[in-house]
């Protein structure tokens, strides 16, 4: 028998916003506000969580600091 291939649903925005600073919270509902969208949250040990959000295009992207700052080049990249 084989296995399951097919990617598993996407998380709803709860699931994402959980753990996520004040801060943060605030800066991404300004930034859907202007279309951008919250697609995945990055949650590395023992730090902040990093959310990342695209625009209304998906050519950029950039990612939301703990204390609110947008950061374009977070020093990571990102498989498409």
């Amino acid at each position: 028998m084989s296995r399951e291939r097919r990617s598993p649903a996407p998380p709803d925005t709860a699931t994402l916003r959980a753990g996520l600073t004040p801060a943060q919270a605030s800066a991404i509902a300004t930034l859907e506000v202007f279309g951008w969208e919250l697609r995945f949250v990055r949650r590395p040990l023992f730090r902040d969580p990093v959310p990342v959000l695209y625009d209304k295009s998906g050519s950029r992207w950039i990612v939301v600091d703990g204390d609110g700052a947008l950061d374009e080049n977070p020093g990571f990249e990102i498989r498409e």
